[in-house]
């Protein structure tokens, strides 16, 4: 089901704001499901940056879409979630520029960000067709990231008429060539992805799921040795390479968590595996 509930990009009660001193426009775009506690400020870190900004939900029960609608972004709804790959494409195709910025709705841009990209991007002709944004997840209990901590970076803002999301199910980025060149942002974008640690065990046993689903649909096989190891291994990665050691009881419960959603994802491939035999 796709159903659009506002036609126009600015028919929230709070349209953006218009600029007319950039030589390029970015279209800013976001899926969501049931975010309504998040959400505003990701909104709000776009205002006044991005010319548009388009959010795609999957049949959120909350207020979702009427927050978007009052920051100014034209909501459409696409339910059953098809993937996060797809349905990314899908918000995508809805940008109307060809300079378009993606983040979660859990996300929220920094002021040195925001400053960065309008200078790179809005005021400047960039020589690359993507860039890299620095990400730092804020763990419930941190009132910001501590030194050190462990941070990604992956393509955000980037031409869609260079690349695309992939289409996969799981798999959460930008499809770029090796061979190409992708520049990089100041600035970092916090990312609060749990909103408690009982709630993200949930999540990443859904999310397991999906990537169950994900490996069949690829051919792709497991050996079943790895059900021996794939619990310590995963926690020795994110607790002492990921430097979640740094973030005391706090970082030891995001490990465990973490260690336990990939010990899930290994038992579900390895069922599927069999059954499909």
């Amino acid at each position: 089901m796709r159903v659009e509930i506002n036609p126009h990009p600015n028919a929230g009660h709070s349209p953006l704001e218009k600029k007319s001193d950039k030589r390029n426009c970015i279209s800013a775009f976001i899926i969501t499901y049931n975010e309504e506690d998040r959400i505003p400020k990701a909104l709000a870190s776009l205002r006044g940056l991005v010319d548009e900004i388009i959010v795609v939900d999957s049949g959120s029960t909350d207020r979702t879409c009427e927050i978007a609608m009052e920051h100014g972004a034209r909501v459409v709804i696409n339910s059953p979630f098809p993937g996060f790959g797809p349905q990314k494409r899908f918000a995508e195709d809805l940008c109307q520029y060809t300079w378009v910025l993606n983040i979660d709705a859990d996300e929220e841009l920094t002021q040195e960000l925001r400053a960065s990209i309008h200078s790179a991007v809005l005021d400047g002709s960039p020589a690359v067709g993507a860039f890299k944004i620095k990400i730092v997840e804020i763990l419930p209990g941190e009132e910001a990231p501590p030194r050190l901590s462990y941070s990604v970076s992956p393509i955000r803002l980037y031409r869609r008429d260079y690349y695309r999301y992939s289409s996969s199910l799981v798999h959460d980025r930008v499809d770029f060539p090796k061979s190409a060149k992708a520049g990089r942002l100041d600035g970092i974008i916090l990312h609060r992805s749990i909103r408690s640690f009982s709630a993200q065990l949930e999540k990443l046993a859904r999310y397991s799921v999906l990537q169950a689903r994900d490996a069949e649909l690829s051919g792709r096989k497991l050996p079943i040795w790895r059900i021996f190891f794939e619990f310590p291994v995963a926690f020795f990665k994110i607790y002492i390479l990921r430097r979640y050691f740094v973030r005391g009881t706090l970082g030891f419960l995001a490990s465990m968590n973490y260690s336990i959603y990939r010990f899930l994802r290994l038992i579900r491939m390895i069922e599927s595996q069999r059954a499909s035999k």
